[in-house]
């Protein structure tokens, strides 16, 4: 039986979801928000993006203000409105305000981290609504969660997959066939993402001002594009180790003339640059994507090779159909890339340790 009745589908207008999202999420999350868009054409998508690292520290605010994610998410078609002003405690009370003079008649929250706090959001925003979400497993020392999760009009629990052999859109999978029996298959859970020309543009010029025209591209010049960066230390690569592998590519004959793009989050950006200016290292150009999302993909999608520690760039390499040799811990194997005809995987050697641990040799074997 579906979560939300079918008469209720048929009946509304609009929907609200409610999710806490990082990119990597959402690059697989959109396929699913998308097939319910197309099964129910008469129902408006609406998107709550809450950002969990919410501040009232007004020094971070800008930061958070710009989250790519948002760029991506607001050029979807699929989606009517974004809310994504929900970085202070100001800003998230006015969109609720915002999102209950909306009425929505169904809302649902998809979140998996403090799921009490987001049933709670769902009720506050849709006091009228069909409210439904993620229930997790109340602590014994917060009773007060069940009464929260209680006053939701419906509650379905996390996914539980087998031990291994499942991807995360397995997960999402689940989800959606529980709240409204609606089935993704298998081949149309792949990532897509849809460049707007202007960033294609920008792309190509960038390209060139790098020195990496037509013409040499038909001669047989290369591009790599490096990411050593995630939000967590566990995942990150050294930059040292970024510099070695460039030189150990470059001595190879096959990569000999090749550019190296080296990708830095915009608050790493400057401390990127002074590192690799003590390497002094020719045709190796430092990116980032600090005007909007849609810079980064554009990128991606003009290089030959992405090399990517486990973050959004290495889902997005399968987005922009592009090979990528993925650097990954042994604990979350359900994030491997998906397209795996592309994708070369490297782990660490042991579960405990972190990516940091893998070493330049194991990519120049596979490289």
């Amino acid at each position: 039986m579906q979560l939300i009745p079918a008469q209720a589908l048929e009946k509304a207008d609009k929907i609200l979801f409610i999710t806490h999202l990082a990119i990597g999420d959402f690059t697989y999350l959109q396929n699913f928000f998308s097939a319910f868009a197309k099964a129910y054409p008469h129902i408006k998508v609406d998107i709550w993006i809450d950002e969990v690292r919410a501040t009232s520290d007004p020094s971070k605010w800008e930061f958070l203000k710009k989250y790519s994610l948002y760029d991506w998410a607001e050029n979807c078609s699929f989606f009517r409105k974004v809310y994504r002003r929900t970085y202070s405690p100001e800003l998230l009370q006015e969109s609720i305000h915002e999102a209950q003079q909306e009425n929505y008649p169904l809302v649902v929250s998809l979140a998996t981290l403090r799921p009490h706090k987001y049933a709670q959001l769902a009720r506050t925003v849709g006091p009228h609504a069909l409210a439904i979400g993620i229930r997790g497993r109340a602590k014994w020392y917060a009773p007060w969660q069940s009464a929260v999760y209680n006053k939701l009009d419906a509650t379905f629990a996390p996914f539980h997959p087998p031990q291994s052999g499942y991807h995360i859109t397995e997960i999402y999978a689940d989800w959606f066939k529980q709240l409204c029996n609606l089935t993704v298959t298998s081949e149309n859970r792949f990532p897509f993402v849809h460049i707007p020309d202007q960033w294609t543009s920008y792309a190509r010029q960038q390209f060139i001002t790098w020195g990496v025209t037509e013409a040499n591209v038909a001669a047989g010049q290369k591009v790599v594009f490096i990411n050593a960066f995630a939000k967590t230390k566990k995942r990150c690569w050294p930059l040292k180790s970024v510099a070695e592998l460039i030189i150990a590519m470059r001595a190879l004959p096959q990569w000999s003339n090749t550019h190296f793009v080296v990708n830095a989050v915009p608050q790493e950006l400057n401390n990127v640059k002074s590192v690799f200016a003590t390497y002094n290292l020719q045709d190796t150009h430092i990116f980032s994507a600090n005007e909007n999302f849609f810079q980064l993909p554009a990128i991606l999608q003009r290089c030959d090779l992405i090399i990517s520690v486990e973050t959004a760039v290495m889902h997005l390499a399968n987005a922009v159909h592009v090979p990528v040799i993925a650097l990954m811990r042994q604990k979350n194997p359900e994030w491997v890339p998906i397209d795996s005809k592309i994708s070369t995987v490297i782990t660490t050697t042991r579960r405990s340790e972190w990516v940091d641990a893998i070493p330049v040799s194991a990519i120049l074997k596979v490289v």
